[in-house]
């Protein structure tokens, strides 16, 4: 059995200057906890794989192509494979994600 403390792992770098940790990173997935405080966004930028959001905590605005929508707590967004999609925490609270691509785009172990 394979257990992740979410809180054990080192945050990774990323393009958008965002809290975010890679909690998951096999071939078939690669799972992201990230965290969006107000203000934070995520720029608009496109993934080779499908990918799924599941919204943690909070709410924020999600667009995906030419749709946008305030979503909130224990929904769940799909955004197709080579799709612009973006994140902004416009409220006054903490936006956490878990994100979810299939398969891993860049698996490399």
């Amino acid at each position: 059995m394979e257990i992740t403390y979410v809180r054990d792992q080192k945050p990774m770098e990323n393009v958008h200057k965002v809290d975010a940790w890679k909690i998951y990173d096999k071939p078939s997935a690669q799972v992201i906890a990230m965290k969006l405080h107000p203000g934070d966004f995520l720029k608009p930028h496109k993934t080779p794989v499908d990918v799924f959001f599941y919204v943690l905590e909070g709410k924020g605005i999600v667009r995906i192509g030419d749709e946008q929508n305030e979503v909130e707590k224990d929904c769940i967004i799909h955004s197709p494979a080579k799709i612009i999609h973006s994140w902004t925490n416009n409220s006054n609270s903490l936006l956490r994600i878990l994100i979810v691509k299939t398969p891993n785009p860049g698996y490399n172990k």
